[in-house]
């Protein structure tokens, strides 16, 4: 999200990353409320795509307030560790609050940090997820390279990101909603004047899933697939590091 449709384009970190410290207090209610309680769906599909065991590192890339690392820790496969980074210090602060309320800061750890530098060593992550964050960076392809350099052999990757629907009815009655509801809503329940202008623009210029799987594979990775999610309004990519 940013402050106003220009920013679709224009994404330096320190833009981006004072919008969301604005909205954070909100971020949470407005995904269930403006996905109509899908989000949380939606990353559970994420996380099965990882096929953990139970002992994995699972890095989590534009962490936000950590749902989708919550999900990554919880569960009796859960990933015995979470590192999620984020460049928004106020989207993580609300993110270490839920931590503590849930028993698992022990499990979790959050970094403020830029998804194009990740500051991990090589080969010291089993799993990676980002959700609904890789449209805000500035090189898609960069985060590729990094998660492919943090992966050990044969890690997984998940990536969760809006896209548009291919039934022409359903993809005009969504583009109506991200055009002239979502900005709404939006602004009423977090006061951000302008921050949902964002979503669609954002949307609107990110790359279509053939490109996407373009790039991860040209990026090493192999196994890769685009999953359309309800009805294209989402998709699930998920790739691996060759063994």
């Amino acid at each position: 999200m940013a402050l106003d449709p220009v920013l679709g384009r224009d994404k330096q970190p320190a833009r981006i990353s004072s919008m969301f410290d604005a909205i954070a207090h909100r971020y949470d209610l407005l995904n269930h409320v403006l996905s109509a309680g899908l989000d949380a769906w939606w990353r559970r599909q994420a996380i099965r795509s990882l096929r953990l065991r139970g002992g994995e590192t699972v890095l989590d890339l534009c962490s936000g307030t950590a749902d989708l690392a919550i999900a990554a820790a919880r569960g009796a496969k859960g990933a015995a560790r979470v590192i999620g980074l984020d460049f928004s210090r106020g989207m993580l602060g609300y993110g270490a609050s839920k931590l503590a309320r849930l028993g698992l800061a022990n499990r979790i750890t959050l970094l403020q940090a830029d998804a194009m530098r990740v500051p991990l060593a090589a080969g010291s992550a089993d799993a990676a997820t980002v959700a609904f964050g890789i449209r805000n960076v500035e090189s898609p392809r960069v985060v590729f390279e990094d998660v492919w350099r943090v992966l050990r052999p044969g890690g997984r990757f998940a990536i969760l990101e809006f896209g548009l629907p291919r039934i022409p009815v359903v993809r005009h009655a969504y583009l109506a909603y991200f055009t002239y509801v979502l900005p709404v809503v939006g602004r009423l329940l977090s006061g951000h004047t302008s921050a949902y202008t964002y979503l669609p623009a954002s949307v609107g210029t990110f790359p279509p899933p053939g490109r996407v799987v373009a790039e991860l594979e040209q990026s090493g990775f192999v196994d890769v697939r685009a999953v359309r999610l309800s009805l294209g309004v989402v998709y699930l990519y998920s790739a691996s590091k060759p063994r």
